[in-house]
């Protein structure tokens, strides 16, 4: 894992500095400080690597991020509003090569059923478990189930993330404010 970091990170310095096509692949086993064949035991090639970057910087989060809500926040309303400030933090670093990052990831899904599958379980898994511990707490509703809640989210999520990266122009921070809105209303019992 240590060696794939060090990759993905030399790449990602390289392909926003240089761009994709003007990066070769001993460009950056020079910046990782790996061989050739180091990088080709990680990766078949750079749209691989581009399809791992996606995955890594941008659609691996949720499970490290719901950790740290679960343990830093009490109730499950703060623990979204804790989840929106974290997503948006990140949307605020985010660069152009980001979007590019975030477009090409899905092709990369689409060629490996399993991996797509693991990704989107792990998501999945991430958010019933924070439903699942507030009806725990007892402050989440009972209507529906905390799969449909957490695909709901998840999809949401999704769908904001791909619109932001197709419009540069796409209002990502207001619609982040809604998508609070809205999952407080649709997963939050109502305070006293």
């Amino acid at each position: 894992m240590e060696i794939r970091s060090r990759i993905e990170d030399a790449a990602y310095k390289l392909f926003k500095a240089q761009g994709i096509e003007d990066t070769s692949i001993e460009q950056i086993c020079v910046e990782a400080d790996v061989a050739r064949r180091t990088f080709y035991g990680h990766y078949t090639n750079k749209h691989a690597l581009l399809g791992g970057l996606g995955i890594s910087r941008l659609y691996s989060q949720s499970e490290p991020m719901l950790t740290l809500l679960m343990a830093n926040h009490r109730s499950t309303r703060a623990r979204l509003d804790a989840m929106i400030e974290y997503i948006a933090s990140n949307f605020s670093t985010f660069s152009e090569f980001d979007r590019q990052l975030i477009l090409i990831a899905p092709s990369i899904f689409a060629q490996n059923a399993e991996q797509q599958r693991e990704i989107g379980n792990s998501a999945s898994a991430s958010f019933t478990y924070l439903i699942t511990e507030g009806r725990a707490l007892g402050d989440v509703r009972t209507e529906f189930s905390p799969e449909i809640l957490a695909a709901t989210v998840v999809g949401t999520l999704n769908m904001l993330t791909t619109s932001w990266a197709m419009n540069s122009d796409y209002p990502i921070f207001d619609k982040l404010d809604e998508a609070r809105a809205l999952f407080e209303q649709l997963i939050c019992k109502e305070t006293v």
